[in-house]
């Protein structure tokens, strides 16, 4: 098994347990984090992010622990030979971290009447359902992780690279302050593995009184960052970042 295909495995399942794992505490009943709200949320995507990126580092890839990553870094590169063992290794690691969120909190789903709150716990859904804004705001947000965490690698930033542990640290912060800032409109999925991983299992697993999936939105939170992702490769080989 490739250290690149372990690492992005391994690297996003911890982004999906710690991410997922914070919205089912702060969702489920009973969970002493219940009613935290959108901070501990966000703050914990952004933790999670570092953790995951670290993670897959370690074990041997990039750390992209993200689909649209891996397409904006392939668009700008102009190298595609890793492509799908990244996103093979991303959708196999945020479906098993979503797993483990439902084993986790196991005796808190019974317990939870609401199915959306249920759902909420693996996958994205919008605070106002009008898809044609819901997608602009998936590829907007995007755009911006890819962008950004580009801009942050650059060697016009640090012509010598970046202190070991400090580029994920940089990127955690980016999806924090995301979450903060366009969060709101969708739940800011910007990763299509985070969401499509999550819903399958989702719609898998025997989740007490769980309701529907969400299958009729399940495509903005995938065709969005993909769009977003293109889009900021693109402008970063066009500005040589």
């Amino acid at each position: 098994m490739s250290s690149a295909f372990l690492g992005e495995l391994l690297g996003t399942m911890t982004l999906i347990l710690l991410g997922n794992g914070v919205v089912a505490g702060v969702l489920l009943k009973g969970s002493y984090g219940e009613g935290s709200g959108w901070m501990a949320i966000t703050t914990a995507w952004g933790l999670a992010v570092i953790s995951g990126v670290i993670v897959a580092l370690a074990v041997g890839s990039n750390g992209h622990i993200n689909p649209a990553v891996t397409i904006g870094v392939s668009v700008y590169t102009g190298d595609w030979s890793q492509a799908g063992t990244y996103i093979a290794g991303q959708m196999i690691g945020a479906s098993l971290g979503a797993a483990l969120v439902w084993l986790h909190y196991l005796p808190h789903w019974a317990q939870t009447e609401d199915p959306a709150l249920k759902r909420a716990c693996f996958c994205t859904s919008p605070a106002i359902r009008h898809l044609p804004s819901n997608l602009v705001s998936e590829i907007i947000g995007t755009f911006v992780l890819v962008f950004i965490a580009a801009a942050i690698f650059s060697d016009n930033l640090a012509p010598n690279g970046l202190e070991p542990g400090f580029g994920p640290f940089l990127v955690g912060l980016l999806v924090w302050g995301i979450g903060l800032s366009l969060g709101g409109p969708t739940g800011y999925a910007i990763n299509p593995a985070r969401d499509l991983g999550p819903r399958i299992v989702h719609a898998l697993l025997p989740i007490a009184g769980k309701g529907s999936s969400g299958w009729e939105y399940a495509p903005v939170p995938v065709v969005g960052p993909i769009l977003g992702a293109v889009l900021a490769g693109i402008a970063v080989a066009a500005l040589e970042l």
